[in-house]
């Protein structure tokens, strides 16, 4: 296996992501910023946290997809939350729950950063997703 997941004992649990991602392959596979738009730029989900979350994600999964990847193969996400509070973790654990069966996303997921922003390139973009993966 290319990338092994794991929280070692004496670190916070639970959370929703493994907090350590071990590589071992040569290729690297970077996903840039992905959102709430299918590929003829429509946009889904407008003004729902939960729905964007779960087509960035999906739109991870294509580009994943497109470089010979899956979800397997992830090292790490970031997603990027306009106008982040952490009341809004169930709408985007909802999201995240939604697609994962869909995806192939395990959860815990790997490695993941959430940043709060006050803006995106968009006003009714809420959410952004990058991945990093690697293959052998």
């Amino acid at each position: 296996m290319t990338v092994q997941h794991f929280t070692p004992e004496g670190m916070l649990q639970p959370t929703p992501y493994h907090h350590v991602a071990v590589g071992t392959g040569s290729t690297h596979i970077h996903v840039s910023g992905q959102v709430a738009r299918r590929a003829d730029g429509t946009p889904v989900a407008p003004g729902d946290l939960a729905g964007q979350v779960a087509q960035a994600l999906r739109n991870i999964s294509v580009g994943l997809a497109g470089a010979g990847a899956s979800f397997a193969d992830v090292l790490r996400l970031t997603f990027y939350v306009t106008r982040w509070s952490p009341e809004k973790i169930g709408d985007f654990m909802a999201g995240v729950e939604a697609v994962a069966d869909e995806i192939g996303l395990r959860l815990p997921m790997p490695p993941a950063s959430l940043i709060g922003v006050e803006y995106l390139f968009e006003p009714d973009v809420l959410v952004e997703v990058e991945a990093t993966a690697l293959l052998d």
